[in-house]
């Protein structure tokens, strides 16, 4: 019987998984993990956490392939010499592998298939980490969309995909392989694999989160989102599943089709970036290309927004919250992400950057749309003008400052009228609260009215000076 590699990447899990199910129906499967020293090495993967949360997803996904007869091989080195050696190996004549969206991970599939189709061994791509594939979507002009809510009207018309079952039993010749360490040993942010998801899924959902998401997702210091983002990065869980989780394509209540609509954003940005991958190094809009960052000599802006020591107790508290659990609540994201772009005038990739290697769902696509969506340099339909007051934020969305207290210790005796604004105490006051400010917690480094001002003058003069190379990518999409 022909043998088949199933090359796992980002879909580290046994059900749901079209590739896995297809090549088991098959026949005999050799399951493929690649270990690529260069893919480490690119910046935004220099990220300890989610490496130690990936290599611990793989060793789930070993134990639950193992339980049903087939080990998962390791093997390091370049992906267009170990995916061929591997089949060769086997004896295969397939490798099935999901889908892939980043421009890394397309252009990495070319030169593994050139090397594959050498060697006489097909290379087979097969949907399953996106609820509706790109190809599904093309958008009125075949172009997809550059505009959000026409995506998701376009989206939900859609079917959710059936369930796909894991194989029940699996075979498959016997191979050697390297091990994990060269990812980081150690404890995980989360409990990661298949199995640690659905339990977060279920608990999401049983635990009536899923039904207040509506009202309480904003609430920084509440436990009240699904934490399911890292799972989603490596395929551990799917979009599909999350949606028949919650009712899809049933009627949902509101805090359902909340949380559905986040699920929708995540389909929008990967959507984006295979359609645009020049947004993963610049921004989508080249009229926003021009805007004057602040050189910011020797980092010090940077490595303050990094510490969490800025002096705006809701941006240092989401800073200390993702450098102490390699996670940051989304309220927490959209706020401090204006604050580098708006307030200390840095360029977004910067922020993009720091995120990529402190998040534990650092996903590029997720990321980058996000990220390029406060800047108003991406996809957000009312550009530039957007720009969060960090302490009305604060006074929104932990009012009684709860989530500060919590990250930021230097503040907890801080009183709540003075918690979202510390440099209002007097000097009896900061006594009182053992918190001198400038000594104990830093005064804020900038005044945020004076830079909104700043920022809005900017951009609106990037605006007007359009970047060579003629219209915006992707305008005739509109």
């Amino acid at each position: 019987m022909p043998v088949t590699v199933v090359w796992f990447r980002r879909d580290l899990r046994v059900a749901d998984h079209p590739a896995l199910a297809e090549a088991a129906a098959r026949g005999p499967v050799v399951c493929l993990w690649v270990v690529d020293p260069a893919l480490l090495a690119r910046r935004h993967h220099r990220a300890p956490a989610r490496l130690r949360f990936l290599r611990a997803g793989l060793e789930a996904l070993d134990a639950e392939l193992r339980g049903r007869g087939v080990p998962l091989v390791v093997r390091r080195g370049a992906p267009e010499e170990v995916v061929p050696a591997v089949a060769v190996e086997a004896g295969a004549d397939r490798v099935d592998v999901s889908s892939e969206i980043s421009p890394y991970g397309r252009a990495r599939d070319e030169r593994v298939e050139a090397a594959l189709a050498r060697a006489g061994v097909a290379l087979r791509r097969v949907e399953g980490d996106l609820m509706v594939p790109p190809d599904e979507l093309p958008g009125p002009t075949e172009a997809g969309y550059l505009v959000f809510s026409p995506f998701a009207r376009a989206w939900a018309a859609h079917e959710v995909p059936p369930h796909v079952p894991a194989p029940d039993r699996l075979t498959g010749p016997v191979l050697g392989g390297d091990d994990l360490n060269a990812l980081p040993g150690g404890d995980p942010p989360l409990p990661a694999g298949p199995r640690a998801a659905r339990e977060a899924l279920t608990a999401f959902i049983r635990s009536g989160a899923a039904d207040r998401y509506h009202e309480r997702r904003d609430m920084v210091a509440e436990d009240a989102t699904s934490r399911l983002s890292a799972y989603l990065r490596f395929g551990m869980c799917t979009d599909a599943q999350i949606a028949r989780a919650l009712g899809a394509p049933g009627s949902l209540g509101a805090g359902r089709r909340a949380f559905l609509r986040q699920i929708t954003w995540r389909e929008f940005y990967h959507h984006h970036l295979l359609r645009h991958p020049h947004v993963a190094r610049g921004p989508l809009r080249a009229d926003r290309g021009s805007v004057r960052w602040d050189p910011d000599a020797g980092g010090r802006a940077l490595d303050a927004w990094r510490r969490g020591e800025t002096g705006y107790p809701l941006v240092d508290a989401a800073m200390r919250q993702m450098g102490e659990v390699a996670w940051m609540h989304n309220r927490g994201r959209l706020v401090v992400a204006s604050f580098l772009v708006k307030d200390l005038l840095l360029d977004w990739r910067r922020g993009e950057t720091v995120f990529m290697q402190g998040l534990v769902d650092g996903d590029p696509a997720n990321n980058n749309g996000g990220w390029q969506w406060v800047a108003g340099t991406g996809t957000d339909a009312a550009p530039f003008h957007r720009v969060l007051n960090p302490t009305l934020q604060a006074r929104r969305f932990d009012p009684a400052g709860a989530y500060i207290r919590r990250y930021v210790p230097e503040l907890r005796q801080v009183p709540d009228a003075h918690i979202h604004e510390p440099w209002r105490m007097g000097d009896e006051e900061q006594r009182a609260a053992r918190c001198r400010i400038g000594r104990d917690y830093p005064a804020p480094v900038v005044d945020h009215a004076e830079r909104r001002r700043e920022a809005l003058a900017r951009f609106a003069e990037a605006g007007d000076r359009r970047v060579s190379g003629g219209d915006r990518p992707g305008a005739r999409a509109r």
